[in-house]
């Protein structure tokens, strides 16, 4: 009977260890994820081109409106030096459920409106 509970044990270890490389990788990538953006640019982009070039920390508090040509509009928003796209008109607001700007890893995009707003590269132009 012990030799039947060995291997059980030995799985259940080996599943444990994996799961515990997953949620360290995990957080890892969180963390990485999440970092504090050095770019001090933002790029509005529709259609591969640039349509804005916004400084967060310069920006006065106001919301700018973006109509896509096709119809359907986004309102970009900028409050407290942050960037956000508070309102828009396509299906699953995923835009808006996103949030505020926080990382340069992960943009604010827009499928529908072929729209995104990301943190500009390290020498790159618009």
């Amino acid at each position: 009977m012990n030799d039947e509970k060995k291997p059980n044990e030995k799985a259940i270890r080996i599943l444990i260890s994996l799961i515990a490389v997953i949620f360290i990788i995990s957080v890892i990538l969180t963390v990485i994820s999440y970092q504090k953006p050095t770019g001090q640019r933002v790029f509005v982009i529709q259609d591969n081109q640039v349509i804005y070039e916004l400084y967060p920390e310069s920006e006065k508090d106001r919301e700018i409106r973006i109509d896509f040509p096709d119809g359907g509009y986004n309102i970009i928003q900028i409050q407290n030096h942050e960037i956000r796209i508070s309102e828009a008109d396509c299906p699953d607001l995923t835009c808006v459920k996103t949030g505020v700007l926080r990382s340069e890893t992960l943009p604010i995009v827009c499928l529908p409106h072929r729209l995104i707003i990301r943190y500009a590269e390290e020498g790159e132009t618009a």
